[in-house]
Formats: C-alpha cells, structure tokens, sequence
C-alpha cells in the first residue's frame, strides 16, 4: 500500500482546532475596545503561525489555519454573501452530550435580495496560510452551499426576491462557482465544503424537521447534491475539493443521528467531488455498509478518531475499524482522520490542546502503519 501524494491524503484532518488563550484574550479584548482590529490581526497571525508548524511536526501532509479568524464554522462565511442579512434567530438548536442537553438558539439569516459574491471570501485568510504553510498542503474549508438553505428553507428567502427556489439555487451554485474560481486564483488546490445536512438527513426528525419548514424531506438531499454539483461544475483543474458530513458538534455535543443509508446511493454515488469526510467516531453514526456505494475513485476519509473526547484511542480497535470498512470500499480508497473539528465554533470541545496534539499524532501514526 503506498502513500498519497495528492489530498486527501492518509492522515487528515477536517480543519477547526482549539484556540489559544492568546487568541481568545485577544478577542475579548478587541471586542471591548482595549485592542484594535490590526494588533488583533497581528495575534491571529503568530496563532496562526504556530498551529501550521504544530501541524507539519507531527507528520501531517496537510494543514488548515484552525479557523482561527472565526467565530463559527459556517455563518462567518454565509454572512459575507452579498443578499444575505443576519436576523435574530427563533428556531432552537438542542445539542445531546454524555453529560445531557445543550439548547441554543443561533443567529439566523435572511435572503433580501439576489445573491451575489461581493468579493472573494476568506481570501486574505488563506493567502496567509499559504504563505506560512511550507512542508503541508494548505487547505481551506467552508460551508458548502446547502447550508445556506438548510437551517431556514424556503422561509428564509424573500419570495419578492425569489418567487420560485430553483432560481434561488441557480444562482447560490453560480455564487459558489465565482468563489472557487477566484480561491484557485489565490493557489488554493484542497478546497473542503463542511455540510452538516447531509448527515442531518439520515435522521427522521430532522427530516420531519425539512417538512416543517416546507421542504420535501424524501428528496432533499438529492436538491443538495444536484446543487453542489452545479457549483463545483467549473473547478480549475489541480484543485481536489472534498465534503465533510458530520451530525452536529458543539462543545463536544451532537445534534442529529443515524447511518449513512438514506442518503447513501444518492451522495456517494452521485455527488462530483474527489473525496468524503465522514464521521464514524461512534454508534450514532451507523455501520460502514452505505460505503458500498463509494465509485471507484472516489475516496473516503474515516472520521474513527473523536474530537468531543479526550480519551485516545487504541491503535489496534482503530485498525480493526479500518478492515471493516475495507470490507465495503478498498483499503486504497481509504484514509483516517478526526470525525470533525475541535473547535467547529469559537468555544471548542471540552478538550484540552494536549489531547487534540495527541489526536491528531496518533492518526498520522496509524496511517503510517497501515498505508506506508
């Protein structure tokens, strides 16, 4: 078995790490007016500096700049999407943990008018990285398009502005197609598009949860799929772009259950991107039988290794979770990584930096041992 030298590589990792204290001091203090926006950058920026070398010393092949520069995963992004407003949100998230339940209710948005990409999105963040990352591949993640539709639906859209959704997804998948254009551009060649719904989906109140917002909870992953698809139409050629699809993670906490297999035949085998992510850190995400409709080609990166934990785990059960999902897809299609991020929000996990270092080594172990 042999090693890759293009992404997704063996060892991986989705991309959001824990912040430092330095950053999180920094950001207190910026938003009390203690520190202004360039001594804030500046902080960021050596953060930003020592996670690449974090990662690059522990053998890992790609690395991310941790999201640092967020406070979220995904709304970061969505709010920079020319149309789009932030509101108040009305809709409550219940997060389960080992620990018991988290509820929250996030900002939302609100589509006023047509879409439109105002300016390349993050490209100052990922120049940085670029500059900095001298032995890893730098890759850049963000939410990929469904998301912008997932948490509100068809009510969060003004119908004045689009009377009709089709056209509302005609023209997100041409907004996403400008930014990946202008990102490859920049040199971005490992592009990752987190996408929580695909996963969502697999669980029945989350689909009753679609119907409530007006949705067609049968056939929405397939809308998603066929508008990912039209985003990624147009990729330059070089640039590996794979999904991440992970049932929720927030403060070391989850939102949705359920296997693969609702979506499964649809995602794996119609979905047009090089690679997946996919959780599989534990029972909640089911067995590895919907990989049996991973196409040739295709890659699949083993989220075996919890990041809502600080337990490690063995090598060896780590291992044994390998050859079973060999049994579905072929080992060659195969790579290991972290389920999700450490800090897919500003709070993170409750983890300590430690034990993510140890997390992310022992993935770069494993494959080493068992791809070569």
């Amino acid at each position: 078995m042999t090693a890759r030298a293009s992404p997704p590589f063996r060892a991986d990792h989705v991309g959001s790490l824990l912040r430092p204290p330095e950053l999180m001091r920094a950001r207190e203090d910026q938003a009390a007016g203690r520190i202004g926006a360039a001594e804030l950058r500046a902080v960021e920026d050596q953060a930003i500096r020592d996670v690449v070398k974090m990662q690059e010393g522990i053998g890992l092949r790609s690395a991310t700049d941790g999201e640092f520069r967020r406070a979220s995963w995904h709304m970061d992004f969505i709010y920079q999407l020319g149309g789009i407003e932030r509101t108040e949100g009305n809709i409550a998230v219940r997060f389960q943990s080992e620990k018991g339940q988290i509820e929250f209710t996030p900002a939302a948005l609100r589509v006023v008018r047509r879409l439109t990409l105002d300016r390349p999105i993050f490209a100052d963040a990922f120049a940085f990285l670029k500059s900095v990352a001298t032995k890893a591949t730098p890759k850049l993640t963000i939410p990929s398009p469904s998301m912008v539709h997932y948490r509100g639906g068809r009510a969060a859209i003004d119908p004045k502005v689009y009377p009709d959704l089709e056209s509302f997804y005609h023209d997100l998948a041409q907004v996403y197609a400008r930014e990946i254009a202008a990102l490859a551009k920049l040199g971005c060649t490992y592009l990752q598009l987190d996408d929580t719904s695909l996963a969502y989906l697999n669980d029945p109140e989350q689909r009753t949860f679609i119907a409530e917002q007006g949705g067609d909870e049968r056939r929405q992953h397939e809308v998603y799929v066929r508008l990912i698809n039209e985003a990624i139409a147009d990729r330059p050629a070089g640039m590996t772009i794979c999904t991440h699809s992970c049932r929720g993670n927030f403060r070391s906490s989850w939102a949705a259950s359920g296997g693969y297999d609702y979506v499964a035949e649809a995602v794996f085998g119609g979905l047009n991107v090089d690679g997946f992510f996919l959780e599989y850190d534990d029972a909640r995400s089911g067995t590895f039988a919907p990989l049996r409709f991973v196409p040739k080609g295709k890659l699949v990166v083993l989220g075996l290794v919890t990041t809502k934990r600080g337990a490690l785990e063995r090598k060896d059960d780590l291992k044994r979770r390998i050859d079973e999902a060999a049994k579905y897809v072929p080992l060659e299609q195969l790579c290991l990584s972290p389920q999700c991020g450490f800090s897919s929000t500003v709070e993170g996990n409750m983890i300590s930096r430690d034990e993510q270092i140890a997390k992310l080594r022992l993935v770069a172990e494993v494959a080493r041992e068992v791809w070569g």
